[in-house]
């Protein structure tokens, strides 16, 4: 079995990331630029806020983070989105979630220039990756469909299950291996019989949040399996996949923590290089 390392094939595309920054650089005397609007002091996104700072400047784009407190009025960010969408300087804007109750995530999303919107949650972004055209993809889905393509470049007719149906990763992870003429099968928690559903796939992609669903009986041999889940457990951090049954009969399989997590990451970087590329044609 394949053990897809996500911090490898990561550092691999944060290294192509960089010589691209580098390259528009000479070419356009100027960098891509992320801004970050952080609401609050929540640990988690706090930990991942910073990791996507180091990384922005690990490969050589400009980066701010926006802190607010938790009490910020919706206006008031809304307004920085407005003001952050008319900045030249500014090629990506993210909001990270979750955001307090008081302030309407649908709002915030929408006000997002679809052009800058490097988490790809925009309708725009969301109807054009439907539709086959040009657009910012989800971070996570965009990773586990550069994983799945570092494993098998050729996926014409491979049949996929989707484990989940999210707006974050199960529908635009469809939308990627449709565009690859993957024939692919959405399920969810209230699937009938989602075992003989896994049991037909050649792609496996677990994001349905619950801790070790897959078996290694839902698994045919030579199967590629990606598992988005990261479950807190008595036994520690476990993705959706049960591991150690899985990886006696999966073909390549990502562990969790260290398998999708990683490329998430790169994936704004490479996001946000895309839509400042996109704004100078």
């Amino acid at each position: 079995m394949i053990l897809i390392d996500g911090k490898k094939a990561a550092s691999e595309l944060r290294e192509e990331l960089r010589q691209e920054v580098a390259e528009l650089k000479t070419k356009h005397n100027k960098v891509p630029g992320l801004t970050v609007i952080l609401i609050g002091d929540l640990t988690p996104s706090q930990i991942y806020v910073r990791n996507k700072e180091k990384s922005a400047n690990e490969v050589g784009l400009k980066s701010d983070v926006i802190r607010y407190p938790d009490s910020v009025e919706e206006k008031t960010v809304l307004e920085k989105i407005s003001e952050l969408n008319k900045d030249d300087g500014v090629s990506g804007i993210l909001v990270q979630l979750p955001l307090p109750k008081h302030i309407d995530k649908k709002k915030v999303i929408e006000a997002i220039d679809p052009s800058k919107d490097v988490d790809g949650f925009h309708p725009m972004n969301v109807g054009n990756l439907s539709s086959g055209y040009e657009s910012s993809v989800p971070c996570t889905p965009l990773g586990c469909y550069l994983l799945i393509k570092k494993i098998e470049p050729n996926l014409n007719g491979k049949k996929a299950v989707i484990v989940g149906r999210s707006n974050l990763n199960g529908k635009p992870m469809t939308q990627l291996l449709l565009k690859e003429n993957c024939t692919v099968t959405i399920t969810h928690s209230k699937t009938k019989d989602l075992k003989s559903e896994c049991l037909e796939a050649d792609i496996v992609v677990a994001a349905v949040g619950i801790p070790e669903l897959v078996k290694g009986d839902w698994i045919k041999e030579g199967t590629i399996v990606i598992d988005v889940g990261i479950n807190k457990t008595e036994k520690g951090i476990v993705g959706d996949v049960h591991f150690e049954e899985v990886s006696k009969v999966a073909k390549a399989l990502t562990p969790v923590p260290g398998g999708v997590g990683p490329m998430t990451i790169a994936c704004l970087l490479k996001n946000t290089i895309d839509c400042f590329k996109r704004s100078q044609i």
